[in-house]
């Protein structure tokens, strides 16, 4: 797998489209990270770390829907292995004028737009949501 990111994010997006209420995906500490974003943007329910079928450790990420719909109308990934995007501060763009959430890795940490702002530190922009 080269892009492990792009493959949670598939994996979210085709469990919503199927009415799913959780998902599976393996575990690693950058998708915790960018899962604790969309569990504090209020994107997701949470998620919890256990052991697959396999025995390989795995993640189970509890989707969110509002009165039948999915909470996550988009979920696009940004910055790609073959072309990374990286912006500083006062460059991260807003998703859909502030309603929407872009996802940053910043050497502070992976945390939301907005706080990548406040923070006043850029970063490579993973992913957007709305």
């Amino acid at each position: 797998m080269n892009d492990p990111i792009a493959d949670m994010l598939t994996r979210i997006r085709n469990s919503q489209m199927r009415g799913k209420s959780t998902v599976m995906t393996p575990a690693s500490k950058l998708r915790a990270w960018v899962l604790d974003v969309l569990a504090d943007e209020g994107y997701i329910r949470g998620y919890e770390k256990m052991t697959g079928a396999d025995g390989h450790p795995a993640i189970e990420i509890s989707l969110k829907y509002y009165e039948g719909e999915p909470v996550i109308r988009e979920l696009k990934r940004v910055s790609k292995p073959g072309r990374r995007v990286y912006m500083g501060a006062n460059d991260i763009p807003q998703v859909r004028q502030g309603l929407g959430v872009s996802i940053v890795s910043t050497p502070k940490g992976v945390m939301s737009d907005a706080a990548a702002r406040t923070a006043n530190v850029g970063g490579e922009v993973l992913c957007t949501v709305f």
